[in-house]
């Protein structure tokens, strides 16, 4: 196929030269270096500049989000920064945070350096929740009129359709799949009504350690997956270990974010069921970019007997965690 008419590969006219047409073109200038960043949805550089400080490109994957919903990432970013939330919001150039240029919208970003949080420290965990704490209090202040939500429909329903539809399971697995994921979808639901009436806010979405820089303090990166959700969602990425591990992470992570929120402990009985859609959604992924050249070299074992192998091992574990009570925290 030639990759020109292939809609599946939206990259394939991105060269360095594009580029740094695209950054110049907001009136920047740039000094010829170029360094692409570690990403696979969207395209990131470091683009050094004659005056300053280089900068980080992100250009959006063509036929994600609108840019309606783009928009609503950057300004909730934005009201995030002005609330003195420690973020990188984008660049505001010419009255504009998004950017066209030869058919790519991109946005550019200060470059901040950092490492990633000392989570095994209790002191760090605290000062996470408190950060997350006063994230989420911004984010329930208004809803999200074109982002998505996290629901299982979505990131369950949905996933594993892509999976099953797409003839990515072996044979021999093809059964068992089909039989595991109804009684995960079950038992995400059965989660979903122990947790009773909780309320949908505002999220980062992907708040894992990965998207946290620490630069004496928490530094927020990577709103990308911003969505409407339950609160839980920004805090059990943060824990590992056991159930007696997670309890006491959660308690220190609380014990900074009810300073200034109240949490609903009834989203507790979420955790194990937003993992498992977590997993579902992240196969499914990996299924509908596997047509973009950039994936099977970044994931060659995806596709393999032995991941799905693997995956059905993980979310029987997963469908067994669900069955559990959900972690209780220590008193307080």
């Amino acid at each position: 196929m030639n990759p020109s008419s292939d809609a599946s590969t939206p990259y394939y006219r991105l060269d360095p030269d594009t580029v740094i047409h695209a950054i110049e073109s907001t009136g920047l200038v740039c000094d010829g270096r170029l360094l692409a960043l570690n990403s696979y949805e969207n395209r990131v550089y470091q683009v050094g500049l004659e005056d300053g400080e280089p900068v980080v490109a992100k250009f959006y994957r063509p036929g994600r989000w609108t840019n309606a919903q783009i928009l609503e990432e950057h300004a909730f970013a934005l009201e995030l920064a002005q609330a003195e939330i420690t973020l990188i919001p984008p660049m505001v150039l010419g009255e504009r945070t998004l950017h066209h240029f030869e058919g790519f919208r991109f946005t550019l970003f200060e470059r901040r350096g950092g490492h990633a949080p000392e989570l095994d420290d209790r002191d760090t965990r605290q000062w996470l929740g408190r950060f997350l704490g006063r994230i989420h209090a911004v984010g329930a202040a208004r809803p999200f009129t074109t982002r998505p939500a996290l629901t299982p429909e979505r990131y369950g329903l949905e996933s594993i359709a892509t999976i099953r539809d797409g003839g990515w399971l072996p044979p021999h697995l093809e059964d068992a799949f089909e039989s595991l994921a109804n009684d995960l979808l079950v038992h995400i639901q059965a989660g979903y009504a122990r947790a009773g009436s909780t309320r949908d806010i505002r999220l980062h979405g992907d708040c894992h350690p990965g998207n946290i820089l620490w630069r004496d303090g928490p530094l927020f990166v990577d709103l990308d997956d911003c969505q409407s959700g339950p609160a839980v969602q920004d805090l059990w990425m943060l824990l590992s270990g056991d159930a007696g591990e997670m309890a006491g992470q959660m308690k220190d992570i609380l014990d900074g974010y009810l300073e200034f929120r109240d949490f609903n402990l009834q989203e507790l009985q979420l955790i194990e069921p937003l993992r498992t859609l977590r997993m579902l959604h992240h196969a499914a992924w990996l299924a509908r970019r596997w047509e973009d050249p950039a994936f099977p070299i970044a994931f060659p074992w995806f596709g393999e007997p032995r991941y799905w192998e693997d995956l059905v091992l993980g979310l029987r574990e997963q469908l067994s965690r669900m069955q559990e009570p959900p972690i209780q925290l220590p008193a307080r």
